[in-house]
């Protein structure tokens, strides 16, 4: 009897341990690109990177997709995160030129089985600006395997126009078009800026496609106090997510967040702060400036695959 009941706990461990095994951090990221003028405001990429990586590796990212950023930024972020690869080319000439749609994985964790691009436009397999579009864009897309489970899936991360509305609709459109041509039945992840929030018609093209869900609506808990654009403007508030996390229904969401995480910096005219009152002796606080990490938050979905 003893030796039965042993088995059968053992076998509940080993349960319970696979179905943790299993849940995947799954974000994404618009990291801001580097330029002089944000240096110049107090937001730039050189005091913000180092708070960008310690955010992904405190949440522990497994795998997400990056907009904006330069190629620069990306390689000193790999410095920082030297348990993460990544994948992706500039969307200016299709090398290292322009703005990235990068997706970071970790290698110990997955397994890339092929990748590519395509340019958001009529057509797709060289730089150019597409439709109404202010400039190029880009979609970077990676076949993964999950070394744990064997599971495959696919990896789509983009970054839509901010100006072209039929650039953002036929986008939209495309992206479903790519992911029923490379994944058809397959499971999806597709993360990005889409640049319409969750009020759009445009959003609906691919919320209500019967491909994909985003995982706000299908998470089994949220915690999105805010929407996913600040403008680095601390004391701001939106309800509008431009950020999403769409799933194909082999997925479980298990939890969603947008994460509005900030940091602190020195400003020229600090001081102390006055602690009078019901305080410890020894407590010291200084006036320092709250920062965010970029103009977006990112946003992060834990997973499961189903079995």
């Amino acid at each position: 009897m003893l030796k039965k009941v042993s088995v059968f706990l053992l076998g509940l461990v080993f349960a319970v341990n696979g179905s943790f095994a299993q849940q995947l951090n799954v974000a994404t990221f618009n990291i801001r690109y580097k330029n002089s003028g944000d240096a110049k405001n107090g937001n730039g990429w050189d005091q913000r990177m180092p708070v960008v990586a310690d955010l992904i590796r405190f949440h522990d990212f497994d795998i997400f997709g990056t907009q904006e950023g330069l190629h620069e930024q990306l390689e000193d972020l790999s410095v920082k995160l030297q348990e993460y690869k990544y994948i992706g080319v500039g969307r200016n000439d299709g090398k290292k030129s322009g703005e990235h749609a990068a997706i970071f994985y970790k290698p110990e964790k997955f397994r890339l089985l092929q990748s590519g691009n395509f340019w958001l436009s009529e057509k797709t397999d060289s730089p150019n600006r597409g439709w109404d579009a202010a400039l190029p864009r880009i979609c970077t897309w990676g076949e993964f395997q999950h070394i744990e489970t064997g599971t495959k899936f696919y990896f789509f991360n983009t970054h839509f126009d901010h100006v072209g509305i039929k650039a953002r609709r036929e986008s939209a459109k495309l992206i479903m078009a790519k992911i029923s041509e490379f994944a058809s039945n397959e499971t999806v992840i597709l993360t990005g800026d889409f640049n319409v929030d969750q009020t759009n018609e445009i959003y609906e093209i691919m919320n209500g496609s019967n491909v994909v869900r985003d995982a706000y609506e299908t998470a089994l808990f949220r915690y999105a106090t805010n929407g996913t654009f600040n403008h680095f403007e601390i004391n701001s508030k939106t309800n509008s997510r431009i950020d999403h996390i769409f799933l194909t229904k082999q997925v479980v969401v298990k939890r969603y967040g947008v994460l509005t995480d900030s940091y602190r910096a020195t400003r020229a005219d600090a001081g102390d702060v006055n602690t009078s009152g019901n305080f410890p002796r020894e407590l010291s606080l200084k006036a320092f400036e709250a920062k965010l990490p970029s103009d977006h938050f990112p946003v992060m979905a834990v997973i499961e695959f189903k079995k």
